[in-house]
């Protein structure tokens, strides 16, 4: 094995580690940063794989702005912060028979799907598929309909978790404005 394949593997198990820590951590901010340790090291990973533009796409798009928004979901809607008994749904066994039948059906049918393929890591001659040439001609040919689609549900939920928190809704009073029905 090559410094790089060591690389991925060490990086690949702090994604798996940190994404075990994220569905059963029972504090809502300590899954948020652990979160965040997993696209950190999945852009890791990226660089690895000469892949600058995209792990700097990881960093800025999934922490700087999913994980925040996240995080503002959890303030704003008031979530409990401390560790609570209603975070979980005692459906371990289930869980864990779906995490293990998807990650068994992933092991068995990607390298089904692509016998014999290798990706170069590193090295001269090296393809760079992660180029911003490469992602912006795939982004903008292909993905464009998705990409906006995917921002507007963002959007959407964004402004579902600020009505969902208001406690304003409704008429307002003015200070010193006389009270609806009844004179000053």
């Amino acid at each position: 094995m090559t410094g790089s394949e060591i690389m991925i593997v060490l990086l690949g198990g702090v994604v798996l580690g940190a994404a075990l820590l994220v569905v059963t951590s029972r504090r809502m901010v300590h899954a948020a940063l652990w979160f965040v340790v997993a696209f950190g090291a999945l852009a890791g990973c990226f660089i690895v794989l000469t892949a600058e533009f995209v792990a700097w796409v990881q960093v800025l798009i999934y922490v700087g702005a999913v994980v925040v928004l996240l995080l503002f979901g959890i303030m704003l809607t008031r979530a409990p912060i401390a560790p609570s008994a209603d975070a979980d749904s005692r459906n371990r066994p289930a869980a864990l028979l779906v995490a293990g039948g998807t990650g068994a059906v992933l092991v068995a049918v990607v390298p089904a799907a692509f016998p014999g393929a290798r990706l170069p890591i590193g090295g001269p001659g090296a393809v760079v598929a992660g180029s911003a040439e490469a992602v912006g001609t795939a982004l903008f040919a292909g993905w464009v309909w998705p990409f906006e689609v995917l921002s507007v549900l963002l959007l959407a939920a964004l402004i579902g978790a600020i009505v969902l928190t208001r406690a304003d809704v409704g008429p307002r009073e003015v200070p010193g404005a006389p009270v609806s029905g009844r004179e000053g």
